[in-house]
This record gives structure tokens, sequence and C-alpha cells, in this order.
């Protein structure tokens, strides 16, 4: 059984980040449980996260209070990942603004952007060696340009610190704001351009 404390640190905080019926109580749609609980197929198992490439991957992000979409949306894959040294990384806070029932990222008010995140962001991957960076983030509705400024800081940071980097980015839809967000990372195009929803 896993440690509580090999979680991701957000995780231990319910008061401000709602996950589970907690997030997707406001939603009108009810989702009923069915009573019997349907085994997974043994091929959709993966072994618990551990090893020293998965601590020493946690260690960095928690070193540099950095979040990765692997930990804050528990997805099955992360040791894997983590293992390999790579991590998707997820910029600007681990509270998104909306509540999106399939996704596990904790919901409710997010905390100010963090200056010095693109910096840390930088160091990380440079450190870790990527050649190859996916970088995604929350949903920021409560942001002008929905973090696209943001994006681009990163974006220029890691530019800065290892341009032998090649970065792909998952952005959000920025909610009708999407010249504004286009426009602001333009200052600082990606290598490979996505989109999240």
């Amino acid at each position: 059984m896993r440690d509580k404390t090999d979680n991701a640190p957000s995780r231990g905080q319910p008061d401000t980040h709602q996950r589970g019926r907690d997030k997707v109580s406001r939603i009108p749609v009810k989702v009923e449980p069915t009573t019997e609980v349907v085994r997974k197929p043994s091929w959709i198992r993966a072994r618990a996260p551990s090893g020293a490439g998965v601590s020493r991957i946690k260690q960095i992000l928690r070193q540099r209070q950095l979040s990765s979409v692997c930990e804050e949306a528990q997805c099955p894959n992360l040791g894997e990942c983590f293992s390999h040294g790579t991590a998707t990384f997820m910029i600007m806070g681990d509270i998104c603004t909306r509540r999106c029932p399939f996704c596990d990222v904790a919901h409710g008010k997010p905390q100010p952007l963090d200056a010095n995140e693109p910096r840390q962001l930088a160091e990380a991957i440079g450190e870790m060696a990527l050649r190859y960076v996916v970088i995604t983030s929350v949903d920021r509705d409560d942001l002008r340009d929905g973090g696209a400024a943001h994006f681009a800081a990163c974006i220029g940071a890691v530019r800065e610190h290892t341009p032998q980097t090649t970065i792909e980015v998952l952005v959000p839809d920025f909610r009708g704001r999407m010249d504004i967000a286009l426009d602001a990372l333009g200052t600082f195009p990606p290598d490979v351009f996505n989109h999240n929803l």
C-alpha cells in the first residue's frame, strides 16, 4: 500500500482542492454509480510507482515547487514515465477553475501565478536533461488571457536555459479569449502546439 506522503502535495488539502464528489456536486447532470464494481482487465493494471527514478522526479518537483499532471490527475502511467526520467509539467498551479468530471485535477480558487515558476521549470528541465518536454496547465478562467502570457514566459525560460529542448504545449481552450492568447503565445511559440479540450 502506498504511503500517503508519497502523493502530490495537493492531495492533502481537501479544503482548497476539491475532487471527486465535492468537485462535481454542482454539475446538474448526476451519474448514479452501479452497485456492482467491475474488475479492470489484467492488461490495464499498472505497478505502484516506486524506485529510484520515481523518487528522483518527485524530489525535483517538490524542491522546485512544480506540479505534474501525472500526479495531480493520478495518471496510471506515472511509474513508467517517472522511472524513465520524464514528466508532463502542469503550470499555473494545481487548482483548476473548471469542474470536468472526467478529470481528477482539483477544482477550487487558484492562487496567484508564481513569477518564479518559469525559471524553476526551466531549471528542472535542465536538471532532468530532457530533450523533449510537454507542458500543460490547469484552466485559469480567472486570468484575462487564460494564462497564455505565463505559458509564453515558461517557453522563453526553457529556450534560454536549455535551447536544445523541443517544447510541446498542451493548452486549454482559453474560453473566448483565443486572439489574446495567441498573441501572447506568439512571443515565444512552442515547437508543438496542442490543446487539451
